[in-house]
């Protein structure tokens, strides 16, 4: 891929700091606009920070490919200085501050995840720095004030509530029963909220909420309850390991639940990993590819899953499309700001109003996207092939929701 990036590691960071001969990077060198990010190319988060660096790729090469970035009758292209925070919320924080500070950037791109977005958002935000991002929706990221962050996806609080929904929906209307199991990290417990505020909107029960540990490697005990206590639905939030622990020992258990909602399905790849014991599970998503959406750089949302699995050898998980999504936030304000000045681009931002491939886009005040709800996709298997087909809502509905799940006796 065409695409000059610097990709620096803490280390080497440290490095270059104790160097004489560091390169003075600032907001613009001449006809590059320079961003920063710091991302989790190793540790716990390392599987979806790769996936939001490709994404981020992904969308420098194809906005620098078709005409760039047009500002006061210039064209520029797109740069990212990457720092690998190795998924830790301090480091995070601090190489936000050196490529602020010492690299002189002006305008981050955000993350992978919600709590190192919150442990960067308090430095953006200090400096004055534009910072969109892709993967925080924690939803007290946006009650905090901060008038330099904006997020192009969906807050965290609406990830499963359409799934207390849809299951009160499939039982007539009648109240259900719910069993939780969530991480106990920012991003799963707003997820929990949203949930909880689903069930008592519906007047149903919470019979099941059980925390579970960041290292989430077995859920043997909470899958015991659910076997005893029978709830209509369970909903799992433990980003990729939740997922797929979640569906290994379903299987292993034999554990017979109506509805599975869980969230990063699709980052945990469910189906290659786990085959067709992956089946019937729901799916949070805040993209899928078979989505109506479009835009002039990706087109839709199949063009993108062809372009992006040509290039880096898989199909894209939403964490790459909302990051690629992210760029084209940045080329629009940049554009319509005409300028540079850090304040101009930010009330720009603010500004924004658009429809990209990945959906619509447009921030309010605390600077979360309102205007892009989330999909629910269900896996579902002929053979030994599984697809992953969106079923709620109903308005973007490829396939009819199977429910309840057969019994594993039955299957």
């Amino acid at each position: 891929m065409k695409i000059r990036n610097i990709i620096i590691t803490f280390v080497s960071a440290l490095a270059l700091l104790l160097s004489t001969s560091v390169t003075s990077f600032a907001k613009v060198v001449g006809d590059k606009i320079i961003l920063g990010s710091a991302i989790s190319l190793t540790g716990k988060y390392s599987s979806n920070g790769v996936h939001t660096q490709n994404g981020y790729n992904m969308a420098v090469d194809r906005i620098n490919s078709m005409g760039g970035i047009k500002v006061g009758g210039k064209t520029y292209k797109f740069e990212i200085i990457y720092y690998d925070d190795e998924s830790n919320p301090k480091r995070a924080a601090q190489l936000a501050e050196r490529l602020i500070s010492q690299d002189g950037v002006e305008y981050m791109l955000g993350p992978y995840s919600s709590g190192l977005t919150k442990a960067i958002a308090p430095v953006t935000e200090k400096y004055g720095v534009p910072m969109v991002e892709a993967n925080g929706a924690s939803r007290s990221l946006f009650t905090k004030g901060y008038k330099y962050l904006f997020a192009v996806l969906a807050p965290a609080n609406l990830y499963l509530d359409v799934a207390i929904d849809l299951a009160v929906e499939k039982n007539g209307g009648k109240p259900v029963t719910v069993a939780m199991a969530f991480e106990q990290d920012a991003f799963s417990q707003d997820v929990r909220l949203g949930v909880l505020e689903a069930i008592e909107r519906t007047g149903s029960k919470k019979v099941i909420d059980d925390k579970l540990p960041k290292e989430l490697n077995d859920m043997a005990a909470t899958l015991a309850k659910v076997k005893a206590v029978k709830p209509d639905v369970l909903v799992v939030s433990g980003h990729t390991k939740g997922a797929l622990t979640a569906v290994r020992q379903i299987a292993e258990m034999k554990v017979d639940v109506p509805m599975l909602a869980m969230t990063h399905c699709d980052a945990a790849k469910l189906s290659k990993q786990h085959g067709k014991n992956s089946q019937y599970a729901l799916c949070a998503s805040q993209w899928h590819k078979t989505l109506t959406y479009k835009d002039n750089f990706f087109k839709d949302g199949m063009t993108y899953d062809a372009d992006f699995s040509k290039e880096f050898g898989y199909a894209p998980p939403y964490q790459a499309a909302e990051s690629s999504a992210a760029l084209l936030v940045f080329k629009d304000a940049f554009e319509r700001a005409n300028s540079f000045d850090k304040v101009k681009v930010r009330d720009a931002l603010a500004a924004t109003d658009m429809q990209t491939f990945y959906g619509n886009i447009k921030f309010a005040k605390g600077g979360q996207n309102t205007d892009k709800p989330m999909v629910l996709f269900q896996v579902m298997c002929d053979g030994d092939k599984c697809e992953n087909k969106v079923v709620a809502p109903t308005k973007w509905a490829s396939a009819e929701l199977i429910h309840p799940i057969p019994s594993w006796s039955k299957r």
